[in-house]
């Protein structure tokens, strides 16, 4: 193990606490009293003390990799499988947008990408952004975050205070996790942005290494902990996840996915080091209970374990996600801790725009109004009474697509072709980073004005997305039905004003 010595970063500077200022001023969030400190589980009056929350981001994590999901029979998980008996299993829940940098966005601020901007990788979260860390400090909880953040511009390292989405206090991160490390050596860097170096030890346990520390040297406050591993996603140096020694050989000849079957890909060479991986993730999870456990903080902490997206493995376009498909969109979600230790499996559907403001509810903080996802803890308590089943997905790289996700319905426009002219006028943050005129088709753009019907899956029949039914005759009804929902759902999000076209290719 490194012999780094890591901190709480020092006092800001003064142009940081001028950033802090103004940050605080422009929220719009209630002010709430922070909570007198006695014990872990109330304050001196004998008041409850609101709970810590702990979130794990994993990356790039197919929610069937993980056990408690009844697909997988490798036995990867045993702790997140415990985590699911004891807490919230959310059957069915969807990435609004499958890359790294949106889909993180999209959790942190409880917004789809044409709100908050953060269209494709590369683009920085906005500085004056509400996030889960901006509501929780406002609320007496500090903010702290380890590992991959991928939320700043101009910096693959060390992120600046007013980069980081409101998490001011403990900050052991790189922006771009896999360009600053390997699985045994590299450098994350704390809040003053000085390099904490890891040599010879394996990039998960390290990492976890650091929450542990953080959680046996916290202070008194209520804490927020977000730990973003980068494991399974592949070392982009090396196009391909690297487990820790000796895991691969673990899964050698492994339990293949039934979508990933029936197509080329790379998956025959990666699924062994992809569950070495995964594995490994659940011995972090582990690790980091069993540390809430000893110093009696289970009991009121909320555990979150989450992905960004998940992976295909090249099987459907030419990387491995970006797509709406099941094995891009569909990651797991568990929940465990005050409000959610019912041992309950919530089936209706649920995106990641949904779960800061899920944690908000059930911690009793204010949701902002500038969140445009809604609290599942109704879901959690057995009450779907108004509950919408079905989310929205965007696409922006690849190719240019919008997709609307029902319980039974998979169905995706895209934009076949460069489009003309289109004024930038529409939201500055979405337009900023794209010419006028890479809109549509392959070339990576926010949005389209035009979209064709591109695919339509039947999850009941074909749960494995084999059979596009888009464009044939039963369907259409169907279809008109899907499209309609999915203008509507578009233009609820912020999105730009668009035609969808139907396919054209259609089945007479």
């Amino acid at each position: 193990m490194s012999n780094s010595k890591t901190s709480l970063p020092r006092a800001h500077e003064v142009s940081r606490r001028e950033f802090l200022q103004r940050s605080a001023s422009a929220a719009a969030i209630p002010a709430l009293p922070a909570m007198a400190v006695g014990g872990e589980g109330e304050s001196p009056e004998g008041n409850p003390r609101r709970p810590n929350v702990i979130i794990i981001h994993s990356d790039q994590l197919r929610w069937d990799a993980v056990g408690a999901y009844g697909l997988n029979p490798m036995g990867l998980t045993p702790n997140l499988d415990a985590m699911a008996k004891r807490g919230v299993l959310f059957a069915q829940n969807i990435s609004n947008q499958p890359v790294c940098a949106p889909s993180r966005a999209c959790l942190w601020t409880g917004q789809y990408s044409c709100r908050h901007g953060v269209w494709q990788n590369g683009i920085g979260i906005a500085r004056d952004a509400n996030t889960i860390a901006t509501a929780l400090r406002q609320a007496g909880y500090t903010a702290n975050y380890i590992g991959k953040w991928h939320l700043a511009e101009h910096t693959t390292g060390p992120v600046p205070a007013e980069d980081r989405g409101g998490f001011l206090d403990l900050w052991q991160a790189s922006n771009i996790l896999e360009f600053t490390t390997h699985p045994y050596e590299g450098d994350l860097y704390d809040g003053d942005g000085k390099p904490i170096h890891f040599d010879g030890t394996y990039r998960i346990d390290f990492m976890t290494e650091l929450a542990v520390n953080f959680l046996n040297n916290r202070g008194k406050e209520p804490f927020l902990l977000a730990v973003s591993y980068i494991e399974p996603h592949f070392q982009n140096d090396m196009i391909s996840a690297i487990a820790p020694k000796g895991y691969a050989a673990r899964y050698a000849n492994p339990f293949v996915p039934q979508d990933l079957r029936f197509f080329p890909g790379d998956w025959p060479n990666q699924l062994p080091e992809y569950y070495g991986c995964v594995a490994k993730i659940d011995e972090a999870v582990g690790a980091i209970l069993a540390t809430l456990k000893k110093l009696g903080l289970d009991e009121n902490t909320i555990f979150v374990f989450t992905s960004d997206h998940g992976c295909h493995f090249r099987t459907r376009n030419t990387e491995y996600k970006r797509s709406a498909h099941e094995s891009s969109v569909h990651v797991p979600l568990i929940i465990q801790g005050p409000r959610f230790n019912r041992s309950r499996v919530v089936k209706e559907l649920v995106g990641i725009v949904d779960i800061t403001p899920t944690i908000l509810d059930a911690v009793g903080v204010p949701i902002p109004a500038s969140m445009q996802g809604k609290s599942a803890l109704p879901l959690v308590e057995g009450n779907a009474e108004g509950w919408r089943n079905e989310v929205f997905i965007q696409t922006a790289e690849w190719m240019v697509g919008r997709a609307l996700r029902t319980e039974r319905w998979t169905y995706v426009v895209g934009a076949a072709k460069k489009q003309g002219q289109v004024a930038a006028d529409f939201a500055n943050r979405y337009t900023q980073h794209t010419s006028q005129n890479l809109v549509g088709g392959s070339s990576p753009a926010p949005f389209s004005d035009h979209y064709a019907e591109y695919q339509l899956y039947d999850l009941y029949s074909d749960p494995h997305q084999l059979v596009n039914l888009a464009g044939r005759d039963g369907t259409i009804e169907i279809a008109e039905d899907l499209r309609q929902r999915l203008v509507a759902r578009m233009k609820e999000a912020g999105d730009k004003d668009a035609e969808i076209s139907p396919p054209f290719f259609p089945y007479s």
